[in-house]
């Protein structure tokens, strides 16, 4: 199958979501949809990483399965993903090691954003080369009905106390995103534990990519409405929630994430709309990886607070209040990471791990 605009347009406004989100201008002014929900609930902005996810099980479906039909030897293909996801594990912990060495409020963290795509990642591609979909299908209901039972048997969905987190605190000790000071418990947003619910988003992708391969759009249409009502009824016993990435966040997550696929597919591939931000989406993890060193950098070097000041903030506030110019550094942000982006395109540069 020829390689889908759509796809790479989806994938990439995505990566700009991300940006966008993760570069307000103050942390203290930010628009409740650019902000996560402090802990049960979803916002737009809870759906950014779910997104890119999906994206990567629908990707899957769209390179290595095509590969596997035609003949390709089932381990030079898993050799290849696991290679693959190793260096895309080793940039998220280089990226932490560097934060941690260069910022001296930060400390050493070893989940992550890119850990967890790896890992899912390398996941769903062993499922994709050595299973069937009766057997993914029955994968994704374990994941899904087996995590729960955990979060059930740990006794508590509150913060610091979850199954969770005392299970990445016991593994990571205090290499981990948060510490609350009082009790020294830690908690991650990207742990172990929750990535096996991760890996359930990643599934639902390889199982919606493989719908799309076929053309089978009414089934994504009804798959996708399926989820978000399925999602919507389970939150009545177990609430959204992005820092466990609870079942029923995953389902609900997925359903706007399939529609959102059809969408680009009929709006892009079918009736020849412009994709948007398909830029983003060939240097999908360039670009996140290098905001996410600009990140660091820029702070390390004492330059975000006197730009923002200077550029944006002194005049912006007084004349619209704190929210307007904090929107419109994060907006500066991704426009430039897709001037970036598009100078490698047009240059014919592409970075792939």
């Amino acid at each position: 199958m020829k390689r889908l605009a759509s796809l790479d347009a989806l994938r990439g406004c995505t990566v700009a979501a991300m940006l966008l989100v993760n570069d307000p201008g103050d942390w203290s002014h930010v628009y409740w949809p650019l902000a996560h929900a402090a802990w049960n609930g979803c916002t737009p902005t809870d759906l950014v990483f779910p997104f890119f996810l999906f994206v990567v099980g629908v990707s899957v479906a769209l390179a290595i399965l095509p590969r596997l039909e035609q003949g390709a030897s089932p381990s030079a293909l898993t050799r290849a993903a696991m290679w693959r996801a190793l260096r895309i594990l080793a940039l998220g912990v280089a990226i932490n090691l560097l934060a941690a060495w260069w910022l001296p409020q930060a400390h050493l963290r070893f989940p992550g954003v890119l850990q967890r795509i790896a890992l899912c990642f390398a996941g769903v591609a062993l499922f994709a080369v050595y299973t069937k979909p009766r057997t993914q299908w029955c994968a994704i209901a374990a994941l899904l009905l087996g995590y729960w039972g955990l979060l059930l048997l740990g006794g508590s969905l509150e913060p610091w106390t979850n199954i969770a987190s005392r299970f990445d605190s016991a593994l990571f000790g205090r290499f981990v995103y948060l510490i609350d000071p009082a009790t020294g418990r830690g908690h991650d947003p990207e742990g172990l534990l929750s990535t096996l619910p991760s890996l359930a988003s990643t599934l639902l992708g390889l199982r919606a990519g493989c719908w799309l391969r076929r053309e089978k759009l009414r089934t994504l249409l009804l798959a996708g409405a399926a989820c978000l009502l399925l999602g919507a009824l389970w939150s009545w016993w177990l609430p959204f929630n992005k820092n466990l990435w609870t079942p029923s966040f995953v389902l609900w997550t997925s359903g706007w994430t399939t529609l959102a696929l059809l969408a680009f597919h009929m709006l892009i591939d079918r009736r020849g709309w412009p994709a948007w931000g398909r830029r983003f989406g060939i240097n999908a993890i360039a670009a996140y990886a290098g905001s996410e060193l600009m990140q660091i950098a820029l702070p390390a070097l004492g330059w975000p607070e006197p730009l923002y000041q200077h550029l944006l903030a002194g005049w912006m506030t007084p004349r619209f209040g704190p929210y307007v110019p904090s929107l419109a550094f994060a907006v500066v942000f991704v426009a430039l990471w897709w001037l970036i982006v598009w100078a490698m395109d047009r240059r014919g540069i592409y970075l792939k791990l």
